[in-house]
């Protein structure tokens, strides 16, 4: 099996090496982002940044969720971003 896919592939090669490696560039280029590790760092990062962003509201003194001071430190903490 693998010395017809090996025959196969010189063939193609002697033949139509450009072809084989647009073929080969694009295969690792679908391969790549599976086997990357910055994906995970991608997917956290991406999970990390809200999708809605705050809108400015006015402090009526009833708000405990909504920051005073945009420098407030509120939400999910993000020093695993530091620790890379």
């Amino acid at each position: 099996m693998s010395a017809g896919i090996g025959a196969f592939l010189r063939n193609a090669w002697n033949k139509e090496p450009v072809i084989m490696a647009s073929c080969g560039i694009g295969l690792v280029g679908a391969i790549l982002p599976f086997i990357s590790p910055l994906t995970k760092y991608t997917a956290m990062l991406n999970a990390a940044v809200p999708y809605n962003y705050p809108v400015p509201v006015r402090d009526d003194g009833n708000m405990p969720d909504i920051p005073a001071h945009p420098r407030e430190p509120k939400g999910r903490n993000l020093d695993w971003i530091k620790n890379l």
